[in-house]
């Protein structure tokens, strides 16, 4: 190993292990050193926040700082969200993950189409969001892929498979 290498792999050792290291000298936050809108905030976690890892404990207790900042329209809205994500199974959460991680690997340009393509969905009466479900349902794989050619980004509605969780026929 050359003396010009020694740096360099000091560098990287120190860059890869840094996360880690930080990670490991997170300090714990007890339950009770948590002021009382923290804790009624944290509630559900009571019994199992002292087991939790420090690391964690501080991502929550940010996530919490943020929660009281919410209108009670939108508390509500990430409530049921919540919810909804706790009652589906691995597999449904599984599959929900790979739309999200599909739909970051989109170019912005897409991501930007499909977010107004649902924006609009959503402003459409519900019978009539609930008809075109079906019909999304109704479609041979092979006819949905020609439906989301034909419609492209200019279409009414997005893909059903971005309806909200807990619909009919999909988590």
């Amino acid at each position: 190993m050359s003396a010009r290498s020694v740096p360099f792999l000091l560098a990287l050792i120190l860059s890869c292990g840094l996360p880690y290291a930080l990670r490991a000298q997170a300090a714990p936050h007890p339950w009770r050193s948590l002021t009382p809108a923290q804790q009624d905030v944290l509630a559900p976690l009571r019994d199992k926040w002292d087991s939790l890892p420090p690391h964690r404990q501080d991502h929550l207790l940010q996530k919490s700082a943020r929660w009281v900042k919410l209108p009670p329209r939108r508390r509500e809205e990430v409530r049921q969200r919540i919810e909804r994500w706790q009652r589906m199974t691995p597999a449904q959460r599984a599959s929900v993950r790979h739309d999200v991680e599909r739909f970051h690997r989109l170019p912005p340009e897409r991501q930007q189409q499909l977010r107004a393509a649902f924006e609009r969905f959503q402003q459409l009466p519900p019978q009539q969001r609930e008809r075109l479900l079906q019909e999304w349902q109704s479609k041979s794989p092979a006819e949905r892929r020609q439906w989301l050619h034909d419609a492209g980004p200019r279409g009414a509605v997005p893909p059903p498979s971005m309806r909200p969780f807990g619909k009919p026929g999909r988590p």
